[in-house]
């Protein structure tokens, strides 16, 4: 198989007239045997545009796409969103997640996502009793990625309590509940790897999870990747500080959590101190910019946490936009406000941190070289917003909609910017609307 391309965004920087050769490698996986500038091979797909490597959204919550353009009637914060939020999770079932998280990947898929980190935690029924298969919601998302044709990385999430102070779940929240860290453990013990799926695990947050139960998340991730929602309101910063005397920060670090495997989520409310503990354990930092402004959660020091050598990524979070390009430039345009400067993150800084595959466990995907699994995306330079653009600069000018071609693991998934399972908005709409109909 053989892609050509004018235009591609290489490790070496921009190049142009780019042949892509891939062939599976022993387990059967595509990748590129070869990338190489030179005349068009008479076989291969010429490919519109700049091609780019594969995007990461490395934090999802696919369940919250059906709250998008449902929550701004009566304004208030972080914790008034979270009562619709629940509402939602309260009606879903593993036939209908499967539908509406089928939906939502492949609406990521349309804007150049290749590979998605699901940080789950609607585990069990309605009642919060387990299903018959206590995974039933996990395997209903791993199918829905695989038939949206993207990579999913589930992170099956501890959810214990209701704040820092143990208090205990209650209404929708025991459908998050496994009751304790020893159970959650035996039923993520049960899931298993497969062709497109990486089992991960991550701690909800040190307001869902208590100080006892950390060690052991951290033990049962062993390696795999671990995420965790940290410092995203100053509310959580304030309560931990109470009942430990540490941040956040402080009591992942003490609780052996934090390393090269992690990855923190948001990380909006630092301290100096916090920065120093992240840089110092290889943790990396993922920034979610269309919710943290969404939800008004506030602007984090993205540009401190990368002067100081903090890995950072990208994730599109509660599906407020299904659009990479615009977490990208949110994390440029918001240290342009909070600074009142220009190029706080170059086209290509802002590239690494879409491409940030290796905080979702495969460190070898995001990258157009030999080796790589075979994911690109192609991007049209003759629309409305990209006409003109510099190739090397088409993340802060595109958007969604310019996304003509996806390739993942060889196999198209997006081609003329549609996807291989069809109309996705009447997918979603027949996925979301149910879940906002009277009972």
């Amino acid at each position: 198989m053989r892609f050509w391309a004018a235009h591609a965004l290489l490790p070496g920087g921009p190049a142009t007239d780019v042949t892509f050769v891939v062939a599976p490698d022993s387990a059967g996986v595509d990748r590129f045997t070869a990338v190489t500038p030179g005349t068009a091979p008479g076989d291969a797909t010429r490919l519109p545009g700049v091609v780019l490597p594969g995007f990461a959204d490395v934090h999802s919550h696919a369940f919250h796409r059906a709250l998008r353009g449902r929550t701004h009637d009566h304004g208030g914060t972080f914790w008034t969103w979270r009562e619709r939020m629940y509402a939602v999770a309260a009606r879903l079932d593993p036939d209908s997640y499967l539908a509406l998280a089928r939906a939502a990947f492949a609406e990521r898929a349309l804007a150049g996502v290749t590979a998605v980190g699901e940080f789950h935690y609607l585990h069990h029924g309605a009642d919060g009793r387990p299903y018959a298969d206590p995974n039933a919601m996990g395997h209903a998302l791993a199918r829905a990625a695989k038939e949206a044709g993207v990579r999913l990385t589930l992170l099956d999430t501890c959810y214990l309590t209701a704040d820092v102070d143990g208090s205990p779940v209650e209404g929708v929240q025991r459908r998050f509940s496994d009751g304790s860290v020893q159970a959650w453990a035996e039923r993520v013990a049960a899931l298993r790897d497969g062709p497109g799926l990486q089992i991960g695990v991550a701690a909800h947050s040190v307001r869902a999870v208590p100080r006892a139960a950390l060690p052991v998340v951290a033990a049962v991730a062993d390696g795999r990747p671990l995420h965790v929602h940290l410092s995203e309101q100053p509310a959580e910063n304030a309560a931990c500080l109470a009942a430990h005397r540490l941040t956040p920060t402080g009591l992942l670090a003490a609780e052996g959590l934090l390393g090269p495997a992690t990855t923190a989520v948001h990380a909006t409310h630092l301290a100096a101190a916090d920065v120093a503990l992240l840089v110092g354990s290889g943790t990396t930092v993922c920034l979610c910019p269309t919710t943290e402004a969404d939800l008004a959660d506030g602007i984090g020091p993205a540009r401190a946490l990368r002067d100081a050598g903090c890995p950072l990524a990208l994730g599109g979070d509660q599906h407020a936009l299904s659009d990479p390009f615009a977490e990208a430039r949110g994390l440029e345009m918001h240290e342009r406000l909070a600074t009142g400067e220009r190029g706080r993150f170059s086209p290509a800084a802002l590239l690494d941190a879409l491409t940030a595959h290796g905080a979702i466990g495969r460190p070898d995907a995001g990258r157009l070289e030999p080796g790589a699994p075979a994911d690109l995306v192609a991007i049209r330079l003759d629309t409305p917003r990209t006409a003109g653009s510099d190739p090397a600069q088409v993340v802060l000018t595109a958007s969604g909609a310019d996304v003509d071609t996806v390739v993942v693991e060889g196999r198209v998934v997006v081609s003329g910017g549609r996807h291989v399972l069809g109309d996705v908005g009447a997918m979603l709409q027949a996925a979301i609307e149910p879940l906002w109909e009277d009972p």
